[in-house]
């Protein structure tokens, strides 16, 4: 995993406190070119809607390296 998905990861456990198996299944999904995480994790029910707009709004935040 790639240091910007680390943080990623670590904002979706800390945060939103999604599972580690729902955390595992979008990385695996996003490896396989079906889109940047966070959708794939809303495209699965993994996250509202409003989450996913956390989630965008986070890696909107000055000083996070760019996630696809």
């Amino acid at each position: 995993m790639n240091p910007p998905y680390e943080r990623l990861v670590q904002f979706l456990r800390d945060e939103l406190r999604l599972s580690p198996s729902s955390i595992d299944l979008a990385l695996r999904h996003s490896e396989q070119d079906l889109g940047p995480m966070p959708m794939v994790l809303w495209r699965y029910g993994l996250v509202t809607l409003e989450q996913l707009e956390r989630i965008y709004d986070w890696l909107d935040s000055p000083g996070l390296p760019k996630v696809g």
